[in-house]
């Protein structure tokens, strides 16, 4: 089994700062890409930022200069740093994982979510 365990969520006011944390364990031989999805009460899962195994990186429109994403590859860990946040960015993110299982087979597996509030 895989497992993604996140840490870091919660609540700050509008312009600050939250750094979630997400590591993968578990039947992993490798992880391709990995990344943030978040969603919000009536909308759907969307993507925040990605990154692939070599470090390429994609944002949301809405996040570029203000979140940066990060793995370490040794670790299986993604990070995602986000600053300036502002009440759009109140969501449940959920981190996310390609892995090639040491059985064989590609799959992507999510973790639980955590929430992330900015309000005043």
């Amino acid at each position: 089994q895989v497992q993604l365990v996140e840490s870091g969520g919660g609540l700050v006011q509008p312009g600050g700062s939250l750094r979630l944390s997400c590591a993968a364990s578990g039947s992993i031989f490798s992880i391709n890409g990995m990344g943030w999805y978040r969603q919000a009460p009536g909308k759907e899962r969307e993507l925040v930022a990605a990154i692939t195994r070599g470090g390429m990186t994609n944002y949301a429109d809405s996040v570029k200069g203000r979140f940066t994403i990060s793995r370490d590859n040794a670790k299986n860990t993604v990070v995602l740093q986000m600053n300036s946040l502002k009440v759009e960015d109140t969501a449940v993110y959920y981190c996310n994982a390609d892995v090639l299982r040491r059985a064989g087979g590609i799959y992507d597996f999510w973790g639980q979510g955590t929430q992330v509030t900015v309000s005043s």
